[in-house]
């Protein structure tokens, strides 16, 4: 791992400019306070979030805080690290550019206490600026930043919840090196069999369920309960919605890295991978998005609680962008293997009202809370990327006038529509050739993931699997 900095003072404040002294010293008293409630700490660990959604950092001592206001150095590489945990030099962030570094600044509300040790470790999230202080355009963070400001510049402004769902798995593998579901903590009882809005499944992961709850309350994260899903070992938590967008997506990485935690303490491990088992259904990330007038009015929604004509275009966009957005929303081999019928999950580009086969779902509600479920995304998506896709293509639905397929009225996995793509070459080439998503998620973005994407691709590809070895045994 690269090492981290320290900012000298006069090169942070040169650099930092507009982060003036009313932020800083926001800074300080955030800190005064949460070392005040949190006396004991220790430790906080430094975090800035990867084109995967991961967190990478470095734990320091806790009286670094004071010094962190300064901000630290990061490499800007850490936005150019594959699923193995290697700098992608074809990129353009690594070697070749001499591995140069970046100030990094801390995000304003996010020192909370970690999941691992909540009472001795702290944890700070951070965010990246380029050289002329500006935000640092590969950061999954600053790219949602930059097409939510396109929205609040049309006096638009997105509502957000983001519904999380996940696999708690047995730490020890099957005879075939397969995950497994658990046993119920106490028992030698594995569950195999579908228990969808079980309450006996929540019962039986109770104080697993507790103890993320408690934590989430530690860390302020806004939990709005949770659901057994229709697979052995399958949760979903959801938050609550929320007007700040990058909040909210900090909150859905927050619980993710909460969940594993808290799994990893009662002997199990969490997965958000996309589809962990062949037999069982995926894990999707659903995004649930409204807009409101300046003075809060739900802008989907006419008098009569219908669809306004503002929610007609912002649904045509998204259905436009969706085919060359899915390389964001599964972004590896794993989440393409989610996409299969029968499994609740949108393999064409359509909408409809109350019907969980569509891509873009209008759920039942009251005109105030009239809104998009955006379907498509797996858990492992990376929130910041997958809220972009979306919100970039509401605003080319804005520009663009274009035609609204028809609603869907049954099963949309069987009606025709656009075709999303379910293999990732497919959908990085879509990607690679769309000029409306590459100016919304910003042309440095746009090539850094796609080659980044690629060299991930190409390194599976040439990887020879158990299975064709027994095909071969079989037939030698």
């Amino acid at each position: 791992m690269h090492n981290l900095k320290e900012a000298e003072p006069c090169t942070a404040v040169r650099r930092a400019a507009r982060y003036d002294e009313s932020r800083t010293s926001a800074f300080q008293r955030e800190v005064h306070a949460y070392l005040e409630r949190y006396p004991h700490t220790q430790h906080v660990d430094i975090l800035l979030t990867d084109l995967n959604g991961f967190f990478r950092g470095k734990r320091l001592p806790v009286a670094s805080l004071a010094k962190i206001e300064n901000g630290c150095y990061f490499p800007s590489s850490v936005f150019a690290i594959n699923l193995y945990g290697h700098t992608v030099e074809e990129a353009g962030l690594g070697q070749e550019k001499g591995e140069p570094d970046h100030l990094c600044m801390p995000v304003a509300g996010t020192l909370m206490p970690s999941a691992a040790d909540p009472f001795h470790i702290a944890q700070l999230m951070l965010t990246m600026l380029d050289e002329d202080g500006s935000p640092f355009a590969v950061e999954p963070r600053n790219v949602l930043n930059q097409v939510w400001h396109v929205l609040k510049q049309q006096d638009i402004f997105p509502v957000v919840a983001v519904e999380m769902e996940f696999y708690l798995v047995d730490q020890d593998r099957d005879s075939s090196g397969m995950l497994q579901p658990p046993c119920a903590p106490g028992t030698h009882e594995r569950h195999t069999q579908p228990q969808i809005y079980s309450l006996e499944n929540l019962d039986n992961f109770a104080a697993v369920l507790d103890d993320i709850h408690r934590l989430a309350g530690l860390q302020k994260l806004p939990l709005n309960g949770a659901v057994a899903e229709s697979s052995p070992g399958q949760f979903e938590i959801n938050l609550l919605h929320g007007d700040n967008l990058l909040k909210a997506c900090d909150h859905a990485l927050q619980l993710k890295r909460l969940v594993r935690l808290v799994a990893e303490n009662h002997g199990m491990n969490a997965t958000f991978m996309a589809k962990p088992y062949e037999d069982f259904a995926g894990s999707g990330m659903h995004l649930h998005i409204s807009l409101q007038d300046g003075q809060g009015k739900n802008l989907l929604s006419d008098a009569a609680g219908r669809n306004s004509p503002l929610m007609r275009r912002i649904l045509a966009g998204m259905l436009d962008l969706l085919p060359a957005s899915m390389a964001v929303l599964a972004p590896n081999v794993n989440a393409f293997r989610r996409f299969q019928p029968g499994m609740y999950v949108p393999t064409q580009a359509n909408w409809g009202y109350n019907n969980r086969t569509v891509a873009l779902r209008i759920p039942c509600s009251d005109s105030a809370n009239h809104r998009v479920e955006y379907r498509v995304p797996g858990a492992d998506a990376n929130p910041y990327l997958a809220l972009a896709a979306a919100l970039a293509g509401i605003a080319h639905g804005l520009e663009h006038p274009l035609p609204l397929p028809q609603e869907v009225t049954g099963n949309g996995e069987e009606l025709q529509g656009a075709t999303l793509p379910i293999r990732q070459c497919e959908a990085l080439r879509l990607f690679a050739g769309n000029q409306a998503l590459t100016h919304r998620l910003g042309e440095h973005f746009c090539h850094v993931f796609h080659t980044c994407k690629q060299a991930e691709l190409r390194h599976f590809e040439r990887m020879v699997t158990q299975t064709e070895i027994g095909w071969m045994l079989k037939n030698a």
